[in-house]
């Protein structure tokens, strides 16, 4: 198993703070007078043709390592016992190594819904080997351009990207989604992308854990770009063209409920959770973990009553108000 960059990645995926959080520069608007009761909201979604319990999943984090194994399986258990999504990291060391069962959870935890991830450096077939061997419910196709730019040891040939998007819409046998790793997905490339046939993008914003930091912690120089791409709610805003067109799901320094309900109230189909959760396991009993998430479906409902909203899908009419990097952009501005 590939141990030292895989590691140096949850080493300093903890370690970094965000110097910005774009959450904290959205208000919604209270609703003093609800229309239902808190046990008639409904938590439920859809993405991919698919239908899920709950609007918030464990995103892509780790593996090809044993510390990677052990955090795979902590979170396959937190994801099993409270039924909700886990991604599985990129399967691209699985692939170098057929000796590496750090991605093998469904083993342990049978009743897993699970998704899996690959680069998009990664030709088709090579995607076709991750579906075939974890029988995922669907594939994260990631795109992680500066992190790759970053790295001494990174790609440096682009031109074939574009080309294995159509492939991996084309070819695979399970429904795919485009994934940022926290740079923020952009409306060209997604436009770009849905002509190549993808209709489920993940725009993973800016504001949790930064690749470009690792990176520059892992020795390089060039920490003026630690900051590098569109926060997670510029990259919603951005997104909202794409709204009726494709499922947009949300990922990039979500804390808590308040941040996933604001991501919903932009569009958002479901949302992810990387760091926030690799802290839950690595510092808490599995027990009290779930309990933590568990309590965060309590959470989404009280918000969700408070904003009078029954359904997800009501959440996207909800007023907010945007303050200091995102007050420039007016509401009445992206919906037109």
């Amino acid at each position: 198993m590939e141990t030292n960059r895989k590691d140096d990645h949850i080493k300093y995926a903890l370690k970094y703070q965000s110097p910005y959080n774009s959450f904290d520069d959205m208000e919604l608007i209270h609703r003093s007078l609800p229309d239902y009761d808190l046990d008639e909201i409904d938590l439920s979604t859809q993405f991919l043709g698919m239908d899920f319990d709950f609007p918030f999943y464990i995103n892509a984090m780790t593996g090809g390592s044993q510390k990677g194994a052990e955090i795979n399986q902590k979170l396959a258990q937190l994801a099993e016992a409270t039924g909700i999504i886990m991604v599985t990291g990129s399967y691209s060391a699985a692939l170098k190594d057929p000796t590496d069962t750090s991605f093998q959870v469904k083993k342990h935890h049978p009743n897993l819904t699970l998704g899996t991830n690959i680069g998009i450096d990664k030709d088709y077939k090579l995607g076709l080997r991750a579906v075939e061997e974890m029988v995922p419910a669907f594939l994260q196709v990631h795109v992680n351009l500066m992190q790759e730019l970053l790295m001494p040891e990174g790609e440096r040939h682009f031109r074939s990207w574009k080309e294995n998007l159509a492939d991996y819409a084309k070819h695979m046998p399970v429904p795919v989604m485009l994934k940022e790793v926290g740079f923020g997905l952009d409306l060209k490339t997604m436009e770009t992308a849905y002509d190549l046939g993808f209709r489920a993008f993940d725009i993973s914003g800016r504001g949790g854990t930064s690749f470009a930091y690792i990176e520059n912690e892992r020795g390089g120089d060039r920490s003026f770009l630690n900051e590098w791409g569109q926060t997670t709610v510029q990259a919603l805003l951005n997104a909202q063209p794409m709204m009726t067109k494709a499922d947009v799901l949300a990922s990039g320094g979500v804390r808590h409920p308040l941040d996933m309900i604001k991501c919903l109230v932009l569009g958002a189909k479901a949302v992810g959770l990387s760091k926030t959760v690799l802290e839950l396991v690595e510092t808490k009993p599995i027990e009290e973990a779930v309990a933590t998430v568990n309590g965060w479906k309590d959470d989404l409902r009280l918000i969700m009553c408070a904003l009078n909203c029954q359904k997800v899908s009501d959440l996207n009419k909800v007023d907010y108000m945007l303050y200091g990097k995102l007050n420039y952009l007016k509401k009445e501005d992206i919906k037109n």
